[in-house]
């Protein structure tokens, strides 16, 4: 058993109003007030440059030094607010009822209008500040996410770089002459200036006898020479279409084993592939080499992409 008695604890003294260290700032609420609207406007600054550094460049340390600038300053200057133009706690009142009566409200009116009147009149202007702050905030936030999903597509899902007389071409850039393959030969080629574009890569074959009978309507005059070209990307999923088969003279997909009739259009025979490969119309010029008379007639790839 302890006998020490139990310590009781000193009720804390009722604190006034007008404590004066309760406003570090009483004497200068104007200074406190600007301080704070600086801060603020510095943000706000901050802000516009993280999305300025980040949309037109690719400089990761403006973008963190400015970034870092706004949220600084925006957060100084709603602590600068909060702490020297609002009023202070904690605040500690005898009551005894829970009712005020008339004379003590009046009191409390009178001594809230008297301390907290300036801080009415600078919440418009703080305030609309913050809002300010906050929404170009949240907006340049935005940019990350916008920026970051590339350029437009535009009409990329539909439409290839093959135009009217671009040359064939093969990975690094060499042109295709019309005497570089054999009969069987398979070569994949690209648009000249788009060496390795994916939506682009064409597979060229070169057949043993000519197509013009087995071609669909429209399309007898797409080869040359016992050339023909379509489109590698495979309307199934997208796979390349590399694999050749020369007895049956078919183009074989490697991923889910679709598989085309080169000599009929490329109509699938077999496999999940909805659509014929979109054929590319070739032609050679009189140095010899082979150019496309056109671009493709349809959008490559998979199946979804099908035009109505």
């Amino acid at each position: 058993m302890s006998d020490e008695s139990p310590r009781v604890e000193e009720p804390l003294a009722p604190i006034a109003l007008d404590d004066p260290h309760l406003q570090p700032f009483a004497k200068h609420p104007e200074g406190a007030q600007a301080v704070a609207a600086i801060a603020m406007v510095v943000g706000f600054v901050g802000f516009i440059g993280f999305g300025v550094a980040y949309w037109i460049g690719n400089d990761s340390q403006w973008q963190a030094l400015t970034l870092g600038v706004g949220l600084l300053a925006l957060g100084f200057g709603v602590t600068a607010w909060g702490k020297y133009l609002m009023p202070q706690g904690p605040f500690v009142e005898e009551r005894h009822d829970f009712h005020s009566t008339e004379a003590e409200r009046d009191a409390m009116t009178a001594a809230v209008v008297e301390r907290g009147g300036m801080v009415v009149k600078r919440r418009k202007l703080l305030g609309g500040l913050l809002a300010l702050g906050s929404a170009t905030m949240g907006v340049v936030l935005l940019f990350p996410l916008v920026r970051s999903l590339g350029p437009k597509p535009g009409n990329t899902l539909f439409e290839t770089n093959w135009k009217t007389g671009s040359r064939l071409v093969t990975v690094d850039g060499r042109e295709v002459r019309a005497d570089d393959l054999e009969v069987d030969g398979v070569l994949t080629v690209f648009p000249k200036g788009f060496q390795g574009s994916s939506p682009d890569q064409v597979i060229l074959i070169r057949l043993a006898k000519t197509l013009q009978p087995l071609q669909p309507p429209g399309r007898t005059e797409w080869g040359v020479l016992g050339y023909v070209a379509y489109s590698k990307m495979c309307t199934h999923l997208g796979c390349p279409v590399g694999l050749y088969q020369r007895q049956t003279q078919q183009l074989v997909c490697p991923c889910h084993q679709s598989i085309f009739d080169v000599r009929a259009g490329a109509i699938p025979q077999f496999g999940p592939a909805p659509r014929p490969l979109p054929q590319l119309p070739i032609t050679v010029d009189s140095a010899g080499l082979l150019r496309a008379s056109g671009g493709f007639d349809q959008a490559v790839g998979p199946g979804f992409w099908e035009r109505p």
